[in-house]
């Protein structure tokens, strides 16, 4: 499945879970509910994935753990604060370097409405 098909279809799941609970729960609480919603599209997905990071020949496995992985390509991160910044969209461009993904997601569900708080990232490789 393309990339562009799997975040849309991630949007749309995201939409669901915000339009049913709204903001204001903890994080925890919206990627279960996300992996729900994932689940029953029948899109693959992994929680807390681990994201290695390679420094002079050492590997650390658990440097960083990615939200969500879905169908092995888009990385979601997700948050539940005031305002998205550039820390946050540096961290998600982070994990797709270092886990060589082409896009991901980052959603802050403390939005009234969530599509405003829905930013995509590509890696440029």
């Amino acid at each position: 499945m393309h990339a562009d098909t799997i975040t849309e279809k991630l949007i749309g799941a995201a939409i669901e879970v915000h339009r049913y609970l709204g903001s204001g729960l903890l994080e925890s609480v919206y990627q279960r509910c996300l992996c729900k919603e994932l689940s029953s599209l029948g899109l693959r997905h992994e929680t807390e994935v681990p994201v290695t990071v390679c420094y002079k020949g050492e590997v650390i496995t658990d440097a960083y753990r990615a939200d969500l992985l879905v169908e092995g390509t888009v990385v979601v991160e997700l948050k539940t604060v005031d305002t998205i910044n550039e820390k946050h969209r540096a961290q998600l461009l982070t994990y797709l370097k270092l886990m060589e993904k082409p896009v991901g997601l980052l959603i802050n569900f403390n939005e009234t409405v969530l599509s405003r708080g829905v930013k995509r990232i590509v890696n440029q490789y």
